[in-house]
């Protein structure tokens, strides 16, 4: 089954610019993500994510680490964005989540990266940690496809994004990969700093469904197209695994390609709360695995 990537046919409409722009002049009263912050970027105000109106790139590369239909054979082409719209107390890359590690780069470098990456065989660009940046992205994309992009673009999100900077995606993207961290609230704003994420993440997740569907892969088993959920497994069940695995189910599609992540070690500060302060157990994860069989996902990545 192939699939041209979905913003070449933006392209020659000028609708692709047309987007390129607004995301810029939303920078002004930037409510970008889940957090809402309403400062100036393009006047050098800082929120949440502390990042003005560049993106600062901390690594890019072929990535083999990313799920099967992501990594391939030559690598996932992975752009590590520094700084994050959540403030996660595990996070296990807070060197770079958290920090200013990595360099600005202008919209024409980022354009050269991707297709830099693509150059080296990467079977897509993968934006990694991407809500805080789309504007630049988006410019981006523009500058890349008129030089010849032609891959797949993965958005690779903590899943704390706003509708208004989705529907700007609609279209562009290929394929979503967000996280679904919480059930409750309360943990998320507990633990990653996050108001309101379920209901925020949740309605994100309808919305990228909405654009894409399910992952769809070509001939080669490769992504082309559709939703890929990550959920991390936290001790003492903490993410609210069971109520996650049911909505995916009920709510989005049994189909859901759902990768359910064995690997949290207590990172960062996750010390300081007692309650994350071990890995997970055996025991717990095969739990999670039995809640989303249960809850009627079958396509499952661990």
């Amino acid at each position: 089954m192939s699939f041209p990537p979905a913003y070449l046919s933006r392209l020659d409409s000028g609708e692709l610019a047309r987007r390129a722009a607004e995301a810029h002049t939303r920078l002004a009263d930037c409510r970008g993500c889940g957090q809402a912050c309403g400062v100036n970027r393009l006047e050098g105000q800082r929120g949440v994510c502390r990042t003005g109106s560049l993106a600062r790139v901390s690594s890019y590369g072929p990535h083999l680490g990313e799920e099967d239909p992501l990594r391939g054979w030559h690598g996932s082409g992975t752009i590590f964005f520094t700084r994050c719209n959540l403030h996660c107390q595990y996070c296990q890359n807070h060197d770079i989540s958290q920090t200013d590690a990595g360099e600005e780069v202008s919209a024409e470098e980022l354009a050269a990266i991707m297709l830099e990456l693509q150059d080296l065989g990467c079977h897509n660009i993968n934006f990694v940690s991407p809500s805080h940046v789309t504007a630049p992205i988006l410019a981006a994309v523009l500058m890349a496809s008129r030089k010849g992009l032609h891959i797949p673009l993965v958005y690779n999100t903590g899943g704390y994004d706003a509708l208004p900077t989705l529907q700007l995606l609609d279209g562009v993207v290929d394929i979503y990969m967000p996280d679904m961290k919480y059930a409750s609230a309360r943990t998320a704003l507990s633990y990653s700093k996050g108001r309101d994420y379920p209901a925020v993440n949740q309605a994100a997740v309808r919305e990228m469904h909405r654009q894409v569907g399910d992952l769809q892969r070509n001939q080669r088993g490769l992504a082309r197209r559709g939703l890929l959920v990550r959920h991390l497994v936290l001790p003492n069940q903490l993410a609210g695994t069971g109520e996650i695995v049911r909505f995916l189910a009920e709510e989005i599609s049994r189909d859901t390609y759902l990768n359910l992540m064995d690997q949290y070690r207590p990172a960062y500060n996750a010390r300081q709360y007692p309650r994350l302060a071990r890995p997970i157990r055996p025991a717990e994860y095969q739990a999670a695995v039995d809640m989303a069989r249960q809850a009627g996902l079958h396509r499952l990545d661990r």
